[in-house]
């Protein structure tokens, strides 16, 4: 089984900046696309950015041009920059990625276990 090991996260004053990292652990799989999930209290979890293998990026509108999602495939981890924070991307974020495990035959969703981001105004 592959588990993603979230890593970043913390608390930061509105302009700032934080780098979330996610890195996959284990053996006899490929990752597909990775993707970056949040959820604030009260909402649902919204999707944030997607980096295909690739290197193709999506991103929500509402981090266009703020946020930066990044991978290494080589280390098997993918990042997310985020920059000029504002209060309301504070959530717990989720790193996300399709896997297909070789061994087993088969692809599936991985989730990390989220990092909580907070920022302050």
């Amino acid at each position: 089984q592959v588990q993603l090991v979230e890593s970043g996260g913390g608390s930061v004053q509105a302009g700032g900046s934080l780098r979330l990292s996610c890195a996959a652990a284990g053996s006899g799989f490929s990752i597909y696309d990775m993707n970056w999930y949040r959820q604030a209290p009260g909402k649902q979890r919204e999707l944030v950015a997607r980096i295909t293998t690739t290197g193709t990026t999506n991103y929500a509108d509402s981090v266009k041009g703020r946020f930066t999602i990044s991978r290494d495939n080589a280390k098997n981890t993918v990042y997310l920059q985020m920059d000029s924070l504002k209060s309301e991307d504070t959530a717990v974020y989720y790193c996300n990625a399709v896997i297909f495990h070789t061994l087993a035959g088969r692809g599936y969703d991985a989730w990390g276990q989220g990092t909580q981001v907070t920022v302050s105004s």
